[in-house]
């Protein structure tokens, strides 16, 4: 019996089916678009997630944040083992277990098992999305062919959101909103089979998994993201929360010292050596917990005050997403000319300008004046900002430490959102509770015994006192997300120094982070 040629001259780890490089960046991308896709496809059904489950509002952050905090605290640790490990190896392995995770989440009868789902999909998206562009530098060699790869990535990226706003709101309306996350499993599946015959394996380096660094700085941003969450139901004084706020100051300063003392750290320190990069990991921190704060509570206030369906409320979101494209286009083009600085200034601030309109937000406003006008000032801000700190967070670093730099930002932009979403979570909870009060006297003598019994258990009034409670706490926590885009602002006037010379060799190498 002979053996094939072909079979004998196929090195191991070589795709099965070589030569087909557009099907192996199909791949790839379909990988990157799931990822991103599932934070906006998931917020569209946030109110009908609720109302399933029985979520309190407060409560109902945790479908957010239990995604992104994994997948951010997770995401270095990720790509270092797709490089100690073999990069299409621990694709696979993040593909199968985020599609695992979907269908339990789709299956969820209870919040815990939804929110056990989300982190199990966290764990595999930070496993599986830095895997994801690194492996086309495996697939495609170095110059026009790579670059296109790069482009078609970076389109699945930024365009990633505003497919997800309106696949929610269709799979929401037509079907379940079980079908955003069950959407997940055919693709899923067809990606993990298409892998290994598309795509080879790459070389496998030597070095160490950093398993306390990324447990520690997980767990405190967990403790800590728990804390504002408990304080906005049960208040500062509770034993709970107060014990929740000591485990993340120990967790985290036990995380710093992991740093310091470990021989390949999951974060080097010493990125925050420099200014520029500093600085860009802290306006990203900032504005990261801004947006994801006003993405959840505005799809909240569309569906719930404005009465929109999933799917009207998938294109409310649209307009956000153009602006987003149009200033990260402008930003790239110019920023060889003007540099970062100027981009950074003008994108802070009418990201702060855009959260203060929403602090007036009530339960009178309507979309155009309320809503569509400061989410339109807030997003083009954001889009002059995304492209501008991802070089500039790379500037200066080595060529092995890029990823690293780049990884970092990525992983401020989702714990960031965590932590932002958490914040004015507090600030919604305790606005909410007092404007109830103030509704209490009418609720009490025009309502139900079942319907005060609800009031008791969730801190929610009925329509239409609970569209004035839900506006009055939406538009207080504002105030906070307000404060943050300041702080970026602040941050970017007094720290940022990077000159648009610094940035010369990276011209062309910029991409949108990952929503």
């Amino acid at each position: 019996m002979t053996t094939s040629p072909v079979l004998q001259e196929r090195k191991p780890g070589a795709a099965r089916r070589d030569g087909h490089p557009g099907i192996a960046l199909a791949v790839i991308a379909a990988c990157q678009l799931m990822v991103v896709l599932d934070a906006t496809i998931v917020n569209i059904a946030l109110p009908h997630i609720q109302n399933a489950l029985k979520f309190s509002t407060t409560d109902l952050t945790w479908v957010v944040s239990a995604y992104t905090l994994t997948f951010g605290g997770l995401l270095l640790l990720g790509g270092r083992a797709g490089d100690i490990l073999g990069r299409r190896r621990v694709f696979m392995s993040g593909i199968l277990l985020f599609t695992f995770a979907s269908l339990l989440g789709g299956l969820a009868q209870e919040p815990w098992q939804l929110l056990a789902a989300r982190v199990l999909q966290g764990v595999g998206g930070a496993i599986a999305s830095p895997t994801s562009l690194a492996l086309i530098t495996t697939t495609f060699p170095e110059g026009p062919e790579r670059n296109r790869a790069f482009g078609v990535f970076a389109a699945v990226s930024a365009g990633g959101g505003a497919i997800g706003l309106l696949a929610g709101g269709m799979l929401t309306e037509w079907l379940d909103w079980r079908w955003v996350l069950f959407v997940n499993v055919p693709i899923g599946v067809l990606i993990a089979v298409l892998t290994p015959m598309y795509i080879n394996e790459s070389e496998r380096h030597t070095g160490r998994f950093d398993f306390p660094g990324a447990l520690t700085s997980t767990s405190g941003m967990a403790a800590l993201v728990y804390g504002f969450i408990r304080a906005a139901d049960q208040g500062w004084r509770d034993t709970v929360t107060i014990g929740s706020f000591a485990a993340a100051v120990v967790l985290l300063v036990g995380f710093g010292l992991v740093e310091s003392r470990a021989k390949e750290p999951i974060t080097p320190l010493r990125m925050f050596t420099d200014r520029n990069r500093s600085g860009t990991y802290v306006i990203m921190l900032c504005l990261a917990a801004a947006m994801f704060g006003m993405f959840f509570y505005i799809v909240l206030f569309v569906q719930n005050v404005l009465g929109y369906t999933p799917i009207q409320a998938g294109l409310a979101f649209l307009p956000v997403t153009v602006v987003i494209a149009l200033g990260a286009g402008l930003s790239q083009r110019f920023l060889p000319v003007l540099g970062p600085r100027p981009f950074m200034l003008v994108g802070s601030t009418l990201a702060m300008i855009g959260l203060a309109w929403q602090t007036l937000i009530s339960s009178d406003s309507s979309y155009v004046g309320g809503v569509l006008g400061p989410m339109l000032v807030f997003g083009f801000g954001m889009g002059l900002n995304f492209v501008t700190l991802t070089v500039t967070a790379v500037s200066g670093v080595s060529a092995h430490e890029a990823g690293a730099a780049s990884g970092l930002l990525n992983a401020m932009q989702q714990v960031g959102g965590s932590l932002g979403l958490s914040i004015l979570t507090t600030v919604f909870g305790s606005a909410s509770r007092d404007e109830a009060k103030k509704q209490l006297p009418s609720f009490l003598t025009d309502s139900s015994p079942e319907q005060k019994a609800e009031f008791t258990k969730t801190h929610q009034l009925p329509a239409p006192w609970g569209h004035e409670v839900l506006a009055h706490g939406i538009s207080t926590a504002f105030i906070p997300a307000a404060a943050m885009a300041v702080l970026a602002l602040a941050t970017a006037w007094f720290v940022i120094r990077v000159r648009k010379s610094d940035l010369e060799a990276l011209s062309g190498t910029a991409g949108p982070t990952a929503a």
